[in-house]
């Protein structure tokens, strides 16, 4: 479902992302792990066209988005909920959901298995999204991509800033969206025992190059958390 191939990218002439090949298929989990400016975050705005791409290709099925805008590849299936959650904190949840929808965003009726999967949107979708907790915004941003319908949806440091009753609510949730939307879903993460919690495969990133991938249930957490202590 999304291909990466010889992915370079950068701010101005310094290059952040050497060569990344990614591929990840439809239904599928991949947690990218690393420490703080290793090239997780530059990798996702690369990935949405944030960031510009010198060498390599990105596709999403059969649609090559390397020379598409960021508002075009959202168009072309991939959602994206960045590092620090990002929601309109003057909307309130119900409008901040709203602003994700394709058509007659302000009419049409927000689906009925967004609340299903977040049940506090629902008892809060009057707030002001500047009034949720951590968690609940972050709810907020996946239940905001999610109305895009992606076909591959990638989550910043997901758990970053939240306490742990509710990263075990995220991680409950992005298994249940993987079963009813057969999405590839991509998620950068320092937290191990979140990831080995959803991901099937796990890849580290170190200086804007995978050094090391493995499938879970082979993981050595030994030598993941070696390349994610400092």
């Amino acid at each position: 479902m999304l291909k990466v191939s010889g992915l370079v990218s950068g701010y101005g002439q310094s290059e952040v992302i050497h060569g990344i090949d990614l591929s990840v298929g439809q239904g599928e989990i991949v947690a990218i792990m690393g420490r703080n400016g290793m090239g997780k975050t530059s990798l996702f705005k690369t990935l949405m066209g944030i960031l510009p791409t010198t060498h390599g290709q990105v596709r999403v099925a059969d649609t090559d988005l390397t020379k598409l805008d960021s508002f075009q590849r959202v168009r072309a299936g991939i959602a994206y909920v960045p590092q620090g959650r990002m929601i309109f904190p003057t909307l309130t949840v119900e409008e901040n959901i709203r602003t994700g929808l394709r058509h007659n965003a302000m009419r049409a009726p927000i689906p009925a298995e967004i609340y299903a999967l977040f049940p506090v949107l629902f008892d809060m979708r009057k707030r002001r999204g500047g009034d949720l907790s951590g968690g609940q915004q972050q709810q907020l941003a996946i239940a905001r991509a999610l109305v895009t319908e992606p076909r591959v949806l990638m989550l910043d440091e997901p758990t970053e800033g939240i306490q742990p009753s509710i990263i075990k609510d995220i991680a409950r949730a992005l298994l249940e969206i993987r079963q009813m939307k057969n999405l590839a879903i991509v998620v950068s993460e320092q937290v191990l025992s979140f990831t080995m919690q959803i991901a099937d495969r796990l890849i580290v990133i170190d200086r804007g190059r995978f050094v090391h991938e493995d499938l879970r249930a082979n993981v050595d957490e030994q030598t993941i958390n070696r390349y994610l202590s400092v």
